[in-house]
Parts: C-alpha cells; sequence; structure tokens
C-alpha cells in the first residue's frame, strides 16, 4: 500500500495550456493524486473553470494574482513591429520581464503554506524557482524537500541567441543552493548547470499516461506523402530553413503539415507551397497524437545541442511513426528518400516505457528516501 503524501506542485504552466511545462506539471499532477497522495498545485492565474478538472482530479488548486504590469504589446505593422520587439527582447534580457512577476507571485502565495512532504516547482520560467528560493527559509520549511524540475538549462542555454547577462548567475545560484535537488530530463544536460551543483542534480525524464487509444489511426493510407512537425522554430537551432529552401524546389507531390505557434518564419514559404503546407495552431495533445499517427512520416528539427532534448519525440515515439531529424548538416537526399518511403535513414527514438507517468512520479517519490 502506497503511503500517502503531501506534495505541493509549483508551475508558471498547467492545464489546459499547450506546453512542455504545463504538461510535466499536470501529468504529475493528476498521477499523484489519482495514487491517493494530498495534492495541492499553485499556478499562475488563468481565466479557465476547473470544475470538471477538479471533479475528476479532486486536488487544491489555486492561483497566483493576474500580473499587474502589461505584457508589451504585440505588434505586427513595420516599422513598430521591429520596436516593440526590440523592447520586448530588452526587458526580457535585463530584467526577465514579465516572466519576473512569477516571482513575486508565488513567494506571495507560498507564505501561508507548510506541512508538506515535497514541493516540486518546475522551470520555464526560472522566477518561479526565485519565488520559492525567496519564500524558503529555516523557519519556513514548506515542505521537508524542495525539489526545483528544470525543463532546460538557465545561465547554461545555449539555444536563445543571447547568453543570459552575468548578473543573473547570482539568481541561479542562490535558489541551486536553497534546493535539496535539481531534476533535469536528461543526463546530457548536466554540462549546463554550475559544477558545485551538480550532486543535487538527479535524472528524471518527462512523464506521461499512454493511455490514448490511436491503435485504430497506425497504419497511414495517404494518398500522397504526408509528414508533419509539432513544435516551436529557434534560427541557428530548431531551424526549419535547410529543409523549406529545398521542399520548394521539388516539383513532386506531398503535404507538410505543421503545429506551431511561432508560424511567421514558414510565412514566405506558405506563398511558394501553397496546399502543400498546411499551418495550424498547437492543439490539445490528446488530439495530435492521433494527427501524428496518421502520417507518413514525421520531422524533427534537431536542437543541435546535447544540453536540450526535446519532449515531443516522446510523443512520435508513442504513434510509432518514422522520424526524420534535421539537423545543421542536413542531407537533401534524406528527404528524397523519405518521401520514396524508404525509411532506412530513421531517427531512433527512445524506449517509451521508461516515460509512463507511474514510473516517472515513483522518481519523484523516491527523493523522499534520500
Amino acid at each position: 500500500m502506497i503511503e500517502k503524501k503531501r506534495i505541493l506542485l509549483v508551475s508558471n504552466g498547467f492545464y489546459p495550456e499547450i506546453s512542455p511545462r504545463s504538461y510535466r506539471a499536470t501529468e504529475l499532477a493528476k498521477e499523484f493524486c489519482k495514487q491517493g497522495h494530498s495534492v495541492a498545485v499553485l499556478s499562475k492565474f488563468r481565466d479557465h473553470n476547473y470544475a470538471d478538472f477538479l471533479k475528476e482530479y479532486p486536488l487544491t488548486f489555486k492561483m497566483w494574482k493576474k500580473p499587474v504590469f502589461p505584457k508589451v504589446p504585440n505588434i505586427k505593422q513595420k516599422p513598430l513591429a521591429i520596436f516593440s520587439r526590440g523592447i520586448s527582447r530588452l526587458l526580457s534580457l535585463l530584467i526577465e520581464y514579465p516572466a519576473i512577476e512569477d516571482m513575486f507571485g508565488v513567494k506571495k502565495s507560498l507564505n501561508s503554506e507548510t506541512d508538506y512532504d515535497m514541493i516540486i516547482s518546475f522551470a520555464v520560467p526560472y522566477p518561479v524557482h526565485w519565488g520559492v528560493a525567496w519564500s524558503r527559509s529555516k523557519k519556513h520549511r514548506i515542505a521537508n524537500i524542495w525539489v526545483a524540475d528544470c525543463g532546460d538549462p538557465y545561465m547554461g542555454d545555449v539555444l536563445d541567441s543571447f547568453r543570459k547577462l552575468f548578473y543573473f548567475k547570482y539568481l541561479e545560484k542562490w535558489f541551486c543552493r536553497k534546493t535539496d535537488f535539481i531534476t533535469i530530463p536528461i543526463e546530457s544536460a548536466r554540462p549546463g548547470y554550475y559544477t558545485e551543483f551538480h550532486h543535487k542534480i538527479r535524472i528524471i525524464p518527462q512523464g506521461f499516461n499512454f493511455d490514448i487509444n490511436i491503435k485504430e489511426d497506425r497504419f497511414p493510407t495517404n494518398s500522397i506523402p504526408t509528414f508533419a512537425y509539432a513544435g516551436g522554430f529557434l534560427p541557428g537551432a530548431r531551424d526549419p530553413k535547410p529543409l523549406m529552401d529545398y521542399l520548394i524546389t521539388l516539383d513532386i507531390p506531398f503535404k507538410f503539415q505543421v503545429y506551431t505557434k511561432t508560424p511567421d518564419i514558414l510565412y514566405e514559404y506558405k506563398n511558394v507551397l501553397h496546399e502543400k503546407l498546411i499551418i495550424y495552431n498547437y492543439i490539445p495533445r490528446h488530439e495530435l497524437l492521433k494527427v501524428l499517427a496518421k502520417m507518413d512520416f514525421l520531422i524533427n528539427f534537431d536542437n543541435n545541442t546535447t544540453l536540450n532534448s526535446p519532449s515531443k519525440l516522446i510523443d512520435y515515439a508513442i504513434v510509432s511513426r518514422p522520424v526524420l531529424n534535421i539537423c545543421q548538416n542536413f542531407n537533401e537526399i534524406d528527404i528524397l528518400l523519405f518521401l520514396k518511403g524508404d525509411y532506412s535513414r530513421r531517427m531512433r527514438l527512445p524506449d517509451v516505457k521508461q516515460y509512463h507517468i507511474k514510473n516517472i512520479t515513483q522518481l519523484f517519490l523516491d527523493l523522499l528516501k534520500n
């Protein structure tokens, strides 16, 4: 019989938001709740009715207050668009705005929380960890142990076009000193964190519930080669340009479906490819899995670093479709082979069993034994 624990999850992202951090926190909350633990979730304010969610998962759900300061408006008309993006980028680089508000919201909300067995906070954004560190003290421990879960490195991040300014290292080291454990999804990301805290690092991958009925969609019957990508883009890292530049030269039928919230980089190619390129916004994960299962193959745009591994590869593995990995040394022959149904150069995907949410929750609970 499982010994019931009191667990507090603190996350900027949570259901119904579509993001890796939201999935991370939501899946853990649901599974801990299913196992009979006493679960509380603290998240940012969102205008969503949680009545149905809380009927199915009877956890305690709280939100820190709505942001006081407005976001920089996203203006699309030039030249104001360049100015607004510049201001937004500058504020983010200098003071982590608007994410910095999470630090204050978390700190204030945690002042009244106590007597938990474990608190797990999730980043990105990292101000969530900073808020926990600010609230936690010798007199106000909040929980017996604090686990700072990190999807990607902070000061060690190599995907962003700009490195974090030097003074943020003091914030990172501050929260790392105060936390009991730092959890990261892959061993190869360890060098992205300060060596003085490596003894606190534990490897706990992303976790998902596999109980989704997609078996009937496992055998695509597309009349023309149909493939898909789901996720964001980062020029120089998850960069679609090499693939798209080649696709616009092909005079053969195909259909490329892209699910993203950063579509701007694709618009120039849409004007050339027309119906061959179909761009969608993000859709709920259970719906996306069924779509991906109908594809002839899937696309992964490589991060070109060992410090980050996209969680989408777990979903790709679940639907059992061949995956073409697009990296910096993209070979045009690869896409031609895939379009012809030759998947011999497919990407090797991880064994999905290790990502089952039951195994992941147990890895977190094991930290209470240390």
